[in-house]
């Protein structure tokens, strides 16, 4: 399984996809232990039709609130989550959960985006822009969750 501590960003987009392919070929499961793990907590957390194994909010929530605190610390990031609020939102508006936060909405979009390269589907220029400015975010983001989780496991080591 993908590690959460190396890349938290990619292992939500990573818990996602296997939900997705979960609920198209649960028979899949069968003889693989992670994915039999997750499909046991897809029908534990009652998300076989839609939704998000905790194991994924979890995830997403410690993200939101790293993102949270750096936004209140860094101005760089600040400027940079304001500047792409706006295409968020409108991505938002078009869900039928608008009120995410923009940090699930950055998920939502490379999922979204990753989907339709799948389906071989075009892809905007003006998304393809937005998906730079979200994946740069969420690298951001991700690589100071790890160097924080890093930092930690040296205290602990420390002690």
């Amino acid at each position: 399984m993908k590690n959460k501590k190396e890349n938290i960003a990619e292992y939500i987009l990573y818990l996602w996809q296997l939900e997705d392919y979960l609920r198209a070929f649960p028979e899949q499961a069968e003889g693989n232990d992670e994915l039999a793990d997750i499909l046991r907590m897809m029908h534990a957390d009652d998300v076989m039709d839609g939704g998000h194994i905790q194991l994924a909010q979890i995830a997403l929530k410690e993200l939101e609130m790293l993102s949270d605190d750096i936004y209140n610390q860094e101005a760089t990031y600040r400027a940079a989550m304001i500047r792409i609020t706006p295409a968020l939102n409108m991505l938002k508006a078009r869900t039928d959960r608008p009120t995410m936060s923009n940090i699930e909405a950055c998920l939502v979009l490379l999922y979204q985006i990753m989907m339709l390269r799948l389906q071989k589907r075009p892809v905007s220029a003006e998304t393809q822009e937005v998906q730079q400015q979200a994946t740069g975010l969420l690298q951001y983001l991700s690589k100071t969750y790890y160097l924080q989780d890093q930092l930690e496991d040296d205290d602990e080591t420390s002690l």
